[in-house]
């Protein structure tokens, strides 16, 4: 089966798609023949989104969800199943950065990024496993972050999420292999979207610039379309240097400690003088 023949005709989820990866996903899937039900909190946000890919508009449905919101969450996945006749693919996409000194954090900066990226990705599964056991099928995809694989300092509360969606998703993938049942983690290193110009809290700020060296979004999705239809289980995108930092740290090899060590120095540095420390 090619890459493309994955996806046609099969019935997709996405949330956080009105932007960044979770919008350039939708339209990816778009172009492979899927059917996308793109899931956002702003209603504005979600139709200007759908509008710009209105050459799809027959494939395209849109749902106003909270995804910190169980009810909500659960509502738009058993909706979305009933109405479609299946569901084939869920991508649990939606999330907030978060690069802080720990002294900083509030509790309720804990509770903000805890509920958006780790709680709505819970909530995701546990509505769509029972969906797809009863089908015998079904594809699973948490977007988690190359900070759920390598521990970067200043993002310790970040990390925490996204090592959480990691392993939930790597135990996942063995425990369903004999039920037909297939989990893919999302781990993007520099993306191009705004994920950089957000607070845990959702403000965002404008005056911070996306990094130059960002993988543009469009790029991102299409390796990831392509390696979640070869069953990979972690997806490193861009397949860059940091898949060797990964693995170096693994091993414990002395080069990823100095890396490690050199980056804290240098955002200490920079939130000393009240620089951007991305």
């Amino acid at each position: 089966m090619s890459n493309s023949e994955y996806y046609k005709n099969k019935i997709c989820l996405v949330t956080g798609a009105n932007s960044g990866i979770g919008y350039a996903v939708s339209e990816e899937l778009l172009k492979r023949g899927a059917t996308v039900y793109m899931v956002g909190r702003n209603p504005d946000k979600v139709a200007a989104a759908a509008e710009q890919l209105s050459q799809y508009k027959d494939r395209i449905h849109t749902i106003i969800v909270d995804v910190t919101n169980q009810k909500q969450v659960q509502k738009a996945i058993e909706d979305t199943a009933a109405e479609a006749g299946s569901l084939d693919f869920l991508f649990n996409n939606a999330g907030v950065g978060g690069t802080l000194p720990f002294e900083q954090a509030t509790l309720e900066d804990w509770k903000n990024i805890i509920d958006t990226n780790l709680w709505s990705v819970i909530y995701g599964v546990h509505a769509a496993v029972p969906i797809m056991l009863k089908q015998g099928s079904g594809h699973i995809i948490n977007t988690s972050s190359i900070a759920g694989l390598i521990p970067f300092p200043f993002q310790g509360l970040y990390s925490l999420t996204k090592f959480g969606v990691t392993g939930l998703t790597e135990c996942l993938k063995y425990e369903y292999a004999e039920k037909g049942l297939h989990f893919s983690n999302i781990c993007p290193s520099n993306i191009a979207t705004p994920i950089f110009k957000k607070s845990i809290d959702g403000t965002t700020h404008d005056q911070i610039k996306i990094p130059d060296d960002a993988y543009p979004a469009d790029k991102a999705a299409e390796l990831i379309l392509d390696r979640v239809s070869e069953y990979k289980g972690i997806i490193v995108v861009p397949e860059d240097e940091l898949v060797g930092i990964w693995k170096k740290y693994n091993l414990e090899d002395p080069d990823a400690e100095e890396f490690l060590l050199k980056m804290a120095s240098e955002r200490r540095a920079a939130y000393e003088r009240g620089g951007n420390y991305y």
